[in-house]
C-alpha cells in the first residue's frame, strides 16, 4: 500500500516516522514529499474519493528522520497549529556527533538564515536579521569515535540544532553543510526526532509518540 512508516493514526491525526531524504512538504524541486505520500496512503487505505485533506503542522529537515504529526481534519490542524505556536508540544531529538561534548549544556546563539545557501549562520550577539536560538543537550552515551546527545529546543529556528552544535565543535555525523568530514552513504544526517508529545486536538489527552531509530549500525547500537 505504501512505504510510509506510520506510528499512530486516527480520524484526526497521522503520526509518522519520516525517512531521510524525504521533503516534509513540496518545494521548488518538485520532488515527492511526505505530505504527497501520506495523502496517497490515506486515499488508498480508506478508499477516499477526490482530494484528501492533510495539514502539515511542523517540519523536519530533508536529511533528518523521526516523528512528525499531520492533521487529517481542519479542526485538528487549527488546534495543533495553536499548540505549536504556544510551544506546548515537547520534541526530543537524538544526534550522533563528533567532537567533545560536555555532560550537559545550554547553547545560546543568534542565527541568520541565508536562503540562497539554505543554511543558517551563528553569531554570539544579536545583529540585523538574526533570531535568538536556545537549546539544551545532554550527553547520553559514546559510540566508537562518536557521541550521542539528547536535545531539546527552547526556540524553533531554521537548522537550529545543526547550526548551534556545529558552532561549539559538535558536528552531526554526515552533515557536510555544517562541518562533518564525510557524508553518509544515503545522504542522511544522524539527527533523529526521537519523541513527540502533544495534546490530542479532540480527545484533549496528552499523547507521546516514539519514533524507532533508522536502520543504521550506529543508531542500532544505542541502549534505548
Amino acid at each position: 500500500m505504501s512505504d510510509l512508516s506510520v506510528i499512530y493514526e486516527d480520524n484526526h491525526i497521522l503520526v509518522v516516522n519520516k525517512a531521510a531524504g524525504l521533503l516534509a512538504q513540496g518545494d521548488q524541486t518538485g520532488d515527492e514529499s511526505l505530505v504527497d505520500i501520506a495523502k496517497r496512503y490515506i486515499k488508498d487505505k480508506y478508499q477516499k474519493p477526490g482530494d484528501v485533506f492533510l495539514g502539515l503542522v511542523h517540519r523536519l529537515d530533508r536529511p533528518t528522520t523521526g516523528a512528525i504529526v499531520l492533521a487529517r481534519t481542519s479542526k485538528a490542524l487549527t488546534r495543533l497549529n495553536q499548540q505549536f505556536k504556544d510551544r506546548i508540544p515537547k520534541k526530543v531529538y537524538r544526534a550522533v556527533v563528533s567532537g567533545t561534548p560536555e555532560s550537559s549544556a545550554r547553547l545560546e546563539h543568534y542565527l541568520k538564515k541565508n536562503s540562497s545557501q539554505n543554511k543558517s549562520f551563528h553569531y554570539p550577539k544579536t545583529t540585523p536579521n538574526t533570531k535568538h536560538a536556545i537549546l539544551h543537550y545532554r550527553h547520553v552515551e559514546s559510540l566508537k569515535s562518536y557521541h550521542v546527545l539528547e536535545i531539546e529546543l527552547e526556540t524553533g529556528r531554521h537548522h537550529q540544532i545543526r547550526a548551534q552544535l556545529a558552532a561549539v565543535g559538535l558536528h552531526i555525523k554526515g552533515d557536510l553543510k555544517y562541518g562533518a568530514k564525510r557524508p553518509n552513504p544515503n545522504g542522511s544526517i544522524h539527527l533523529h526526532a526521537r519523541s513527540l508529545l502533544f495534546v490530542h486536538p479532540t480527545k484533549k489527552e496528552e499523547m507521546k509518540f516514539i519514533a524507532p531509530y533508522p536502520d543504521d549500525v550506529l543508531w542500532k547500537a544505542l541502549a534505548d
